[in-house]
């Protein structure tokens, strides 16, 4: 038994309330190395009434670890503990500090949880973990108000391009709910809306106004309200990290420089403000002299992002932020951030754009979720390029989920493309079989899924700024085969909690193999997923508790499971989602 390798310590993702009443544990382990774990848990002031060895569960695996997990339910909510570690030929008690070969007659040096206190529980908005999102970038979607047109504006459907603008407008999102209720979405996330010079929007000029090609603020508010009557939850974009050029405190630093009593409100190196050598004299978005970093240290730009954060919600009633560049602000801003907005709307959903590894950022003190791009690296790496096999692919799910506690996996933003990369069907190379397989795991797996615009009809584009292409509107010129798959795609997984917040084990993912299947279980709702990334027809076969027949969600398919296998056989690319069929 390799001791090296076991850690664990308390708090973050590995000692966490998940309610009032719960506590996870987790504890990782070299990987196949110890068949047996269990938590020796108590209450510090009652150890001997209340003591218990609780069987933990090897919850995940990535390539080099397992990761093991249990619910703990203190009677008192406090919680001492530590663990036991069996293999076939030794034991190990693991404490605080040291591990000891038989039981410490002494609890004083276990682990602890000193208290559940109720305001320290990460809460996330339930609503979320039952959400289906769909990213609207709102230039490009639809244009239901001409005569708010940009100058130069161009025909609808034209070629993108970094500068040229075709219209798109708030109005047109409201003259297209239908086609969101229709495929299902209860949650839509729109990039920036506010006047900004642009048509991305994120060079925000004036925070507390809509940008005048997109329509006004009683616009916003009908759109929000009208959404709210389909069940359909509004995000906005708030970019926090930087302002644009126009805006007035940053022209004022331009045209009056250290004598300007904004000038540390940005980040300012050396003035007069210039560029040079490529460079701007003061920190911004990358090195874009159009987007200066904001000061949000500073006491008035931190009172003045809050209250833009504070007055949106007030004002259009909107369901939460998403934060862009998140992981450039500084921490405290965040704290400031979430506890401003959790007091008017408790169920705002606060998501970060981060790109990377995010714990510090999900310890319930910042942010409910982030951009779930590791997944999205993840899924495109097995299904698209090839580069992981089925074990490779389970082994860096396992890594994600052992990373953040429940309640941040739960209410994780999955994507699979946005504005920011190349769309999914170009990254497939226009193989709708592959894209369907990826979107299908996305759909199956814990999160939030979120769909980019014009996805579900076939829209194709490269990097940026070709994948900003204008939403199709012509039904003739859609891929409704491919609109009924996500439509499909939807209503299964709104038909299964397990799909949604249930446990998630591989069941099948071998290395150098392309067949995937994985358990999704909450209470009695038991559900089998089977993939086959593959070019080939193959059978998946997998362990079953019992007889009885298993029935396809997509297809109605009905297969019948024998002496506890069943074994199913999949197109190329092909995929079931199979229930007990009673």
């Amino acid at each position: 038994m390799l001791l090296e390798a076991v850690y664990h310590r308390p708090k973050i993702n590995w000692a966490y309330p998940y309610d009032k009443d719960t506590i996870h544990l987790r504890l990782r382990t070299k990987k196949d190395d110890v068949p047996e774990v269990y938590a020796w848990t108590g209450d510090k002031y009652a150890w001997d009434n209340t003591k218990e060895l609780i069987p933990m569960e090897k919850a995940f695996s990535d390539k080099m670890f397992d990761y093991w997990e249990c619910e703990v339910h203190p009677p008192y909510r406090r919680l001492k503990y530590g663990f036991l570690l069996k293999g076939e030929q030794e034991a190990w008690w693991m404490t605080e500090n040291d591990f000891h070969k038989e039981r410490p007659k002494v609890p004083d040096r276990l682990f602890e949880f000193p208290f559940i206190n109720p305001v320290d529980i990460f809460k996330t908005p339930d609503w979320v973990k039952d959400a289906v999102f769909y990213q609207i970038f709102p230039e490009r979607f639809a244009n239901g108000d001409p005569s708010l047109n940009p100058e130069g504006v161009l025909p609808w459907g034209g070629k993108p391009e970094r500068g040229n603008f075709f219209g798109g407008d708030l109005q047109g999102v409201i003259d297209h709910l239908d086609h969101l209720s229709e495929l299902g979405v209860t949650g839509v996330y729109f990039t920036p809306v506010f006047a900004a010079t642009t048509n991305h929007k994120y060079d925000t000029e004036d925070y507390m106004k809509v940008d005048p090609h997109f329509g006004d603020t009683k616009t916003l508010k009908k759109l929000v309200q009208l959404c709210h009557e389909r069940g359909i939850r509004v995000l906005l974009d708030a970019v926090f990290n930087h302002s644009g050029r126009t805006f007035a405190p940053f022209v004022d630093v331009r045209e009056k420089g250290e004598k300007s009593k904004y000038k540390d409100w940005f980040h300012v190196r050396e003035f007069p403000l210039a560029v040079k050598d490529g460079k701007p004299t003061y920190d911004a978005f990358g090195f874009e002299p159009l987007m200066p970093k904001l000061n949000t240290e500073h006491p008035e730009v931190k009172e003045y992002l809050l209250n833009v954060a504070e007055y949106w919600i007030k004002e259009v009633g909107i369901d939460g932020w998403r934060l862009d560049v998140a992981n450039e602000v500084d921490h405290h801003f965040w704290r400031d951030f979430r506890k401003r907005v959790k007091a008017i709307n408790p169920d705002a959903y606060i998501l970060g754009e981060i790109w990377h590894e995010s714990s510090p950022w999900l310890q319930g003190d910042q942010f409910d979720a982030v951009m779930n791009y590791p997944f999205t690296d993840a899924v495109m790496d097995f299904v698209v390029h090839g580069t992981l096999d089925a074990q490779g692919f389970a082994q860096a799910i396992g890594k994600q989920l052992s990373r953040y506690p429940r309640q941040a996996s739960e209410v994780a933003f999955n994507l699979l493309d946005s504005h920011d990369t190349p769309r999914l069907l170009t990254q497939c190379e226009g193989n709708k079989s592959k894209m369907k397989l990826a979107a299908l795991f996305q759909f199956t797996y814990t999160g939030t899924p979120c769909i980019y615009y014009g996805d579900e009809i076939g829209l194709d584009g490269e990097q940026d700024p070709d994948c900003r292409k204008c939403m199709e509107w012509d039904k003739e010129k859609q891929d409704r085969e491919l609109f009924e798959f996500y439509k499909k795609l939807i209503s299964v997984r709104s038909a299964h909690p397990a799909l949604r917040t249930g446990s998630i084990h591989f069941l099948t993912a071998e290395r150098d193999g392309s067949r995937l299947a994985y358990e999704r279980r909450l209470g009695h709702d038991t559900v089998l997923v089977l993939l086959n990334n593959d070019a080939t027809i193959q059978t998946v076969t997998v362990d079953v508790p019992e007889n009885g027949s298993w029935k396809d969600a997509f297809t109605g398919s009905i297969w019948e499971a024998q002496r506890g296998r069943l074994s199913v056989k999949l197109p190329a690319y092909g995929y079931a989602v199979l229930t007990v069929e009673k």
